[in-house]
C-alpha cells in the first residue's frame, strides 16, 4: 500500500488483509464503514471504486463486468479448482467434448442397413426406393460416404427379419393357455387376400396382446373347404389348434358356410371339443389327400352385426315411412357436398376456410364414418353452410332438412358410440357386448319419445337388435364373459337370474384345471404324505370336494358382492381370474383383422407387382407385429 496511508485503524487493515482480492486493489482512503480502493487490472487508467469493509460484492461485480475471462483474476484458480472438485467442466469443454463424442459414434454400414430396412417395412415403402438416385445421395450425404443396401441385402434381411418373428411370436403363444383368432378376406386390384390376426391376454398384467398371423394370397376360385383349409393351415403352423377359443369372422356366406360344414356343433354332442372332416383337396392344383381339419367355434363380428342393422333396417324402415322423401333430399345434399369436397381440392379449401376445420368425407362404406361427416355438417353455422353451398355450388339445406339432419344426429348418437367401443381392441372384450346391446336399446328407447322424424325407425332398430343378438342373448359364454368382467359383474342382469348365475360360474369355476388356479392362500398337498392318517386311504375324497366346491362358491360371492371396475381386482380372485381369461380372450368383432389389410402405404400397386405372394406377406406381417417383435437384432 501507499505509504501514506499506513496509518489506518487495526479494523480497516484486518478487512483488507482478510480480502482475497488485495493483490488486485489498491487501498486509498477511508470513508467510515466503506474504504475507497484502486483497481491495478485497469491501470494505467485510474479506476476508484467504493466497497464496504465487510463485503467484497462491489468488487466481484467489477470484476465480473470488466474483466470477465482475465486469468489475473483471484478468483479463476480458485474456479477451476472449484470445478475439479465437484467434477463440473466448463461449457468450452463440455462442446469440445460433445463434438469428440459424435465423431467417435461413427455409423456402420450394419446400422445403416438396419436403419433403412426399418423404413421401408415400418412405412411399407415401395423396394424400388432404393434404386432411386436422390434416395442413394441421401444416404450418401448423411452418413460420409456410406451406400444405401441394395434389393438382394433388403430380401435377405426380410427372410432373417420374418424368421426372428416368427419364432419370437412362437414362444410367447407357447405360453399362453387361451388364444382367439379373427378371418377376414379383402379384394383389392383383381387380387384377394387372406389375413388372420391372433389375440391373448397376458396372465400377469391383463392387457391384451396381439400378432398378425397370415396375409397370404388367394388364387382360383375362393370356396368354404379354401377357406377351412387355410384356417386350419394357420392354426397348426403355429401350434394354436388346442387353444383357440373362438375365430371371429363377419357376418359374409362365405364364413357362414364354412364353420356351418366344419366347426364344433354344441347341439349334437357336448363332450367333443372339435369336428374333424376329411378334406380331399384344400388348395387347387394340390393332389388329392385325406387330412384332418379342425375348425373352432365362430363368434360373429358384433360391429358388422351394427352394421347390418344400419343399413338394411334402419333404410328399410326410412324408405317405407313418411319420412322417406325428407331423408333422400337432405341426404343428396349432403352427398354432394361430399363429393365436391373429395374430387375437386377447392372445395375441400372452401371447407376449411369456412368451418375452420377439415371436413370428415367419408371414403370407406361404413356408417360411423358417415356419421361423424354428417355431424360435421350439423356443426357448421347457418351462415357458414348457406356460405358453403353457394362457393360448392350445392342447393341450399331448407329448414326442415337442417332439423332433420340434426335429429338425425342427435339420436343415433348411442349407436355409434356403441360402434366405436366394438371396434376397440386393447379394452375390448366378449363382456361388454351385451352391456353394451342393452344400454344401447335403453338409449334409443329414450330418444324415441322426443323424436319427431325417427320414431318409426327406431322402433325398427329396436327389433333388429332383439333379431340379430338373440343368439348371442342366449349364450352361456356370452353370459359367463359378462359377469367376470369387473366393469359389470351381475347388474347387468334381472335380480331373479343372479342366484342361478352365480350357481353356473362356480361350476365352471370348480372346472378348471387345479395347476392354473394361483391360490392365495395355498393348501397342503394332498399327495403329501407325513404320517400314518396321510397314507392309509379308502377312496372317498368326497369331504375334500365339498371343501372345495364351498371355497369356490365363497369366492365367486365375494367377487359378485364387489364394486370395483378395475381388471386388477380380479388379482384376488384366482378362479374368476382363470374364467375371464378363458372367455373374455373372444374380441367381439373384427376390427383388428381390416386394420392388418387397411395398412396405409403401397400395398397392392405396380411397384409391388415383382414382390412375390410369399415376400409380399412377410412384409405386411412384420410391419403389423413390429410392436410385438423388434424387427432387428439389437
Amino acid at each position: 500500500m501507499d505509504a501514506d496511508h499506513q496509518e489506518t485503524s487495526g479494523e480497516t487493515k484486518s478487512a483488507i488483509n482478510t480480502w482475497r482480492y488485495r493483490h488486485h486493489f489498491t487501498y486509498k482512503a477511508d470513508q467510515g464503514k466503506n474504504i475507497i480502493v484502486q483497481c491495478n487490472l485497469c491501470l494505467p487508467r485510474v479506476n476508484l471504486l467504493s466497497t464496504s469493509k465487510t463485503s467484497t460484492s462491489n468488487l466481484k461485480k467489477h470484476l465480473d463486468r470488466t474483466h470477465l475471462g482475465c486469468e489475473a483474476r483471484p478468483d479463476a484458480k480458485r474456479g477451476r479448482k472449484k470445478e475439479e472438485y465437484n467434477g463440473e467442466e466448463s461449457r468450452h469443454c463440455q462442446l469440445k467434448k460433445l463434438k469428440a463424442e459424435i465423431i467417435s459414434k461413427c455409423l456402420t454400414q450394419a446400422k445403416i442397413d438396419d436403419l433403412i430396412f426399418n423404413f421401408i417395412v415400418e412405412d411399407c415403402q415401395s423396394f424400388y426406393v432404393l434404386e432411386q438416385p436422390g434416395f442413394r445421395k441421401l444416404i450418401a450425404g448423411l452418413t460420409e460416404g456410406l451406400k444405401s443396401m441394395d434389393r438382394v441385402t433388403l430380401f435377405t434381411k426380410v427372410d432373417h427379419g420374418f424368421s426372428k418373428m416368427r419364432e419370437e411370436v412362437m414362444s410367447k403363444l407357447s405360453s399362453v393357455q387361451y388364444v382367439c383368432t379373427t378371418a377376414d378376406i379383402w379384394t383389392a386390384h383383381n387380387r384377394s387376400f387372406f389375413g388372420m390376426t391372433c389375440h391373448w391376454i397376458d396372465m400377469d398384467s391383463l392387457e391384451r396382446k396381439s400378432a398378425a398371423l397370415a396375409f397370404a394370397r388367394l388364387q382360383g376360385r375362393i370356396t368354404y373347404d379354401t377357406i377351412a383349409g387355410r384356417i386350419h393351415d394357420v392354426h397348426v403352423a403355429y401350434n394354436i389348434e388346442s387353444k383357440v377359443q373362438t375365430t371371429v369372422t363377419d357376418n359374409g356366406s362365405p364364413f357362414i358356410s364354412v364353420f356351418r360344414e366344419f366347426a364344433l356343433d354344441t347341439q349334437e354332442s357336448d363332450d367333443d371339443i372339435g369336428f374333424y372332416e376329411n378334406v380331399s383337396t384344400v388348395l387347387e392344383g394340390e393332389p388329392e389327400q385325406d387330412m384332418l381339419l379342425f375348425l373352432p367355434t365362430v363368434q360373429r363380428c358384433a360391429s358388422h352385426t351394427l352394421e347390418q342393422i344400419v343399413t338394411d333396417d334402419f333404410w328399410q324402415a326410412v324408405s317405407q315411412g313418411p319420412m322417406c322423401q325428407l331423408h333422400y333430399s337432405a341426404m343428396a345434399k349432403v352427398f354432394a357436398i361430399w363429393s365436391k369436397c373429395h374430387h375437386l381440392q377447392v372445395g375441400m379449401d372452401a371447407a376449411e376456410e369456412i368451418g375452420k376445420m377439415a371436413l370428415v368425407v367419408p371414403t370407406v362404406i361404413r356408417w360411423n364414418v358417415e356419421y361423424c361427416a354428417v355431424q360435421k355438417i350439423v356443426s357448421l353455422t347457418e351462415r357458414e353452410l348457406t356460405e358453403l353451398c353457394a362457393r360448392l355450388e350445392v342447393p341450399r339445406f331448407q329448414p326442415e332438412e337442417m332439423a332433420f339432419l340434426k335429429e338425425y344426429v342427435t339420436v343415433f348418437h348411442p349407436l355409434a358410440f356403441a360402434l366405436e367401443l366394438f371396434q376397440a381392441e386393447q379394452k375390448c372384450y366378449l363382456g361388454l357386448v351385451i352391456p353394451t346391446v342393452l344400454s344401447l336399446k335403453n338409449k334409443l328407447n329414450e330418444q324415441k319419445d322426443a323424436a319427431k322424424y325417427f320414431g318409426d325407425a327406431v322402433n325398427a332398430i329396436v327389433m333388429a337388435i332383439d333379431v340379430r343378438f338373440q343368439e348371442l342373448f342366449g349364450s352361456t359364454e356370452a353370459k359367463i364373459a359378462t359377469a367376470t368382467t369387473p366393469q359389470f359383474r351381475l347388474w347387468w342382469m334381472a335380480a331373479s337370474e343372479r342366484e342361478e348365475m352365480c350357481a353356473l360360474l362356480a361350476s365352471e369355476a370348480s372346472q378348471m384345471d387345479p395347476c392354473t388356479v394361483t391360490e392365495a392362500n395355498t393348501s397342503r398337498n394332498l399327495s403329501t404324505i407325513e404320517s400314518e392318517d396321510d397314507f392309509f386311504s379308502y377312496g372317498s375324497v368326497k369331504p375334500a370336494v365339498q371343501i372345495q366346491q364351498r371355497g369356490v362358491l365363497e369366492e365367486i360371492r365375494k367377487y359378485v358382492e364387489g364394486t370395483g371396475k378395475s381388471l386388477e381386482c380380479l388379482q384376488d380372485f384366482p378362479r374368476v381370474k382363470q374364467l375371464f381369461l378363458k372367455y373374455n380372450t373372444t374380441l367381439p368383432s373384427t376390427a383388428p383383422v381390416q386394420r392388418l389389410f387397411s395398412q396405409k402405404g403401397n400395398l397392392v400397386t405396380s411397384q409391388r407387382n415383382f414382390l412375390t405372394d410369399d415376400y409380399f406377406e412377410r412384409i405386411q406381417l412384420l410391419r403389423y407385429n413390429s410392436n410385438l417383435c423388434s424387427l432387428v437384432s439389437e
